[in-house]
């Protein structure tokens, strides 16, 4: 890899119609979905499970990759959880994550790429919380496609977020580093995904958007 500056685009699919959603798409230039959910289906809009979106997608001249297996916020296995929610920090710390963002830096040399997951909100969603935050500290430039067609930046996002957290002040105590790393761990605390309890194998979600995929 050069060492250029990429771009890279996120998408929350929620409960558009297709059409809405490849709409936003165009309107962006997209031209390639990496698909960022842990399983790819949503029970509520079914045109977003992997095989129909694949072909729709293809129809409309837009390539499609799976990338859930690296970069999904719902880790199967239990040494990822911290108090039964997902750690987006122990996440982000192992070799497939890397190799996973190295895919999406990778394929961003050739493709206006979107990180798709299902949450309408960057804010509720590991797409911005993780994967756009790892991002942006390899200095890619990270870009929040929003429902009403509008682009936020990722650092638009964080200020946003400082403010979500009442951390948007600055501290005497703090860096704005220090500030920014405790807020994403708190926002992270509310959205993330949620094991039901220590004894029972079924999860659940923090957020009700989460079940829905």
């Amino acid at each position: 890899m050069d060492d250029s500056v990429e771009q890279v685009w996120t998408i929350g699919h929620s409960n558009h119609p297709y059409d809405r959603f490849s709409d936003l798409l165009r309107e962006a230039g997209i031209t390639a979905i990496a698909d960022v959910r842990t399983a790819p289906f949503s029970r509520y809009s079914p045109h977003f499970n992997s095989d129909e979106l694949c072909s729709s997608l293809r129809r409309d001249g837009i390539a499609y990759v799976f990338l859930g297996k690296q970069l999904g916020g719902r880790p199967a296995s239990r040494r990822f959880y911290s108090n039964e929610v997902a750690d987006y920090e122990a996440i982000a710390a192992t070799d497939e994550f890397r190799e996973g963002l190295d895919r999406v830096v990778d394929g961003a040399h050739r493709h206006r790429v979107a990180l798709m997951c299902s949450e309408q909100n960057p804010l509720d969603c590991h797409r911005c919380l993780l994967i756009g935050r790892a991002l942006a500290q390899r200095g890619v430039q990270v870009n929040h496609l929003l429902a009403d067609g509008r682009t936020m930046s990722h650092s638009e996002a964080q200020q946003e977020l400082l403010r979500l957290t009442g951390r948007d002040e600055e501290d005497l105590l703090m860096s704005l580093d220090e500030r920014l790393a405790t807020a994403y761990r708190e926002r992270a605390r509310k959205v993330a995904f949620q094991e039901q309890s220590a004894d029972s194998q079924e999860p659940v979600a923090a957020v009700a958007n989460h079940g829905s995929v």
